[in-house]
């Protein structure tokens, strides 16, 4: 479904979808769209830990509009540490499950300093993943809860070298990509 939107937009590079949900994961779509050379995975959290760090801290479900990252310090250390999981090494095809990230590295840092390293360990993950890409995608774009934390979506752009849209600024419904991609998928 990605390559069909894809080659909707009908551009002459690679496009990156990713999909920031608890667990964050790409899709890569080649140049016109290609299905051949279609390659997917998940590459970290999403907004899984984020979620879960504040409603830890402060009992609200998630960091709205990214207000607490924006507020707190990346502590570089911990993010290093962090993307030292063998999870980021191993070559896709791979697979997570939203649990399969702990807070443990983060549990000494403020609500907002926890807020703000966690943000950068998702976009960090992304960036390492794309490694894995046959070709750095000419754009990405986000779709999932995640792309309504402008906090993430920031950390994101500073972290690839192409610009980051949310999916509706690429005229894709955003909050029904999952369900169209079944329909797509049963027809």
């Amino acid at each position: 479904y990605h390559a069909a939107l894809a080659r909707g937009l009908n551009r002459d590079h690679a496009i990156g979808v990713l999909n920031l949900g608890g667990v964050a994961n790409i899709t890569y779509a080649p140049a016109g769209g290609d299905e051949n050379g279609l390659v997917a995975f998940d590459c970290g959290p999403g907004n899984g830990l984020i979620d879960e760090w504040v409603e830890m801290k402060t009992g609200r479900s998630m960091d709205e509009d990214g207000a607490l990252a924006r507020e707190g310090k990346v502590h570089a250390d911990i993010l290093r540490a962090m993307l030292r999981n063998p999870y980021m090494s191993r070559k896709p095809p791979k697979s997570l499950d939203r649990y399969d990230f702990k807070l443990d590295p983060v549990l000494g840092l403020s609500v907002a300093d926890g807020a703000a390293t966690l943000t950068a360990f998702t976009a960090a993950c992304v960036r390492a993943s794309a490694d894995f890409l046959p070709e750095a995608p000419g754009e990405w774009i986000a779709c999932g809860g995640g792309r309504r934390n402008p906090a993430l979506m920031e950390a994101l752009a500073k972290a690839l070298s192409a610009p980051v849209l949310a999916a509706e600024e690429a005229g894709w419904r955003g909050d029904d990509l999952e369900a169209e991609c079944f329909a797509y998928l049963a027809v």
